[in-house]
């Protein structure tokens, strides 16, 4: 009897899995009217991909598989659909407009979808698709700000929209593999935008904060205000670049670099003490050397100021260094460095925090990581949005957008 009343009280099923450079997170979480709850986690190397992009298909399906196949065992359900993560810098994201006369008195759905439609008409080429039309703001008859314009009465209607978009071929890669690893697509989500679901709080979405995502093959900045996006933005310099650095500097192994960067790696040479030492294995037969702690510093440093500061000069030509009064939250696992929050505070010249994933329940012990920041939002990003079509068995992708503008609303009303 009590198992019949537990399972009549099981929530629905969603999915979020991360496509990382460096790793492959799948997320699966049990969403109830009050709550959403982590049930499984699945978390295995990435093989196959680079810098945000499928390079292998098999390794990657394979990779894929291994992480989903955890998540089950660990949630004890199967998972057929999931909400994946893209990134890389093929994608690109531009500020748009556009404008309708209202017919009637009252502003109505259509009237919605019409006027976003319009602002999404850019200039795109064969190789761009658009995966993102996200509503910053409407004007109704010159009044500004309005987030939701429904059932105003108007006669003219605009629509300021962020459209994101990313290369055909890299999208259709990441859903083939995921379709071959037998996993539906319920949407392709770009991610900083889903990982802003799980580390950013409504004050600084608010106020306006920059979300900036170090994963291992690329560095995403999404910049929010009013409670809308404002921008977003892909640097190709991630966490990998600091590894093969280190590989070089230190003349070791990559995956020993790797190892090394995780237990000791400093954003800030100056703050290790110079009489700290590591072992560092080396490469062939030759025996571990002893090296000081510091000189790891001195190679992180450069590559980490130099990342930093490239965003933070793309910040400043986008014009919305100005916007971010609540500044800056890092997640990913390059954002675990210590020091990092230190060295991006005087570089940015705002607060800076670490963000670990938040709004949920469940299994939050294993989850209480920036490393599945991005994982944990596109699991809420899900429970936000209407589940699209995401297919390239049977020929080109299918993206419902009109369920997004729905999903979109559903969500602001």
């Amino acid at each position: 009897m009590s198992d019949g009343k537990e399972k009549e009280q099981r929530g629905e099923i969603i999915v979020g899995l991360d496509i990382g450079t460096t790793k492959i997170c799948t997320i699966v979480g049990e969403v109830f009217e009050d709550r959403v709850d982590v049930i499984g986690m699945g978390v295995h190397p990435s093989v196959g991909m680079r810098k945000g992009v499928v390079v292998n298909i098999e390794f990657t399906v394979n990779s894929i598989r291994k992480s989903v196949q955890q998540a089950e065992l660990m949630a004890g359900c199967k998972i057929s659909s999931v909400y994946v993560g893209i990134a890389g810098s093929h994608v690109t994201g531009t500020n748009s407009d556009g404008v309708i006369a209202i017919k009637g008195h009252e502003i109505i759905q259509q009237d919605i979808a019409k006027v976003v439609e319009n602002a999404k008409a850019i200039p795109l080429t064969q190789e761009q698709e658009v995966i993102h039309v996200l509503p910053q703001e409407f004007i109704v008859d010159g009044q500004a700000g309005i987030q939701d314009p429904m059932g105003m009465a108007g006669v003219r209607l605009e629509a300021k929209v962020h459209i994101v978009t990313a290369s055909t071929t890299a999208v259709h890669n990441i859903v083939k593999c995921c379709n071959k690893a037998g996993l539906d697509v319920d949407d392709v989500v770009l991610e900083p935008v889903a990982s802003a679901e799980a580390v950013l709080t409504p004050e600084e979405l608010e106020l306006g904060v920059g979300l900036l995502d170090i994963g291992g093959g690329t560095s995403d900045l999404a910049v929010f205000a009013d409670n809308s996006i404002q921008q977003t933005f892909v640097l190709g310099i991630g966490g990998d670049n600091l590894t093969n650095d280190l590989s070089h500097g230190l003349r070791t192994p990559l995956q020993d670099a790797e190892r090394l960067k995780e237990k000791y790696g400093c954003a800030i040479a100056s703050m290790i003490d110079r009489d700290l030492a590591i072992e560092v294995p080396s490469v062939g037969d030759k025996k571990p050397r002893r090296l000081s702690r510091r000189i790891m510093g001195e190679i992180l440093e450069p590559r980490v100021e130099e990342m930093l500061t490239l965003i933070n000069h793309q910040m400043i030509d986008m014009k919305v260094k100005q916007s971010v009064h609540a500044g800056i939250v890092m997640s990913g696992g390059t954002s675990l460095l210590a020091n990092m929050a230190d060295l991006a505070e005087q570089i940015f010249d705002v607060s800076v925090r670490i963000g670990y994933p938040r709004h949920v329940g469940g299994i939050t012990d294993i989850i209480n990581t920036p490393q599945c920041a991005t994982g944990v939002g596109l699991l809420l990003y899900g429970t936000k949005h209407e589940p699209g079509q995401f297919r390239v068995d049977n020929g080109p992708i299918l993206n419902k957008l009109g369920s997004k503008i729905k999903s979109f609303f559903g969500r602001v009303m």
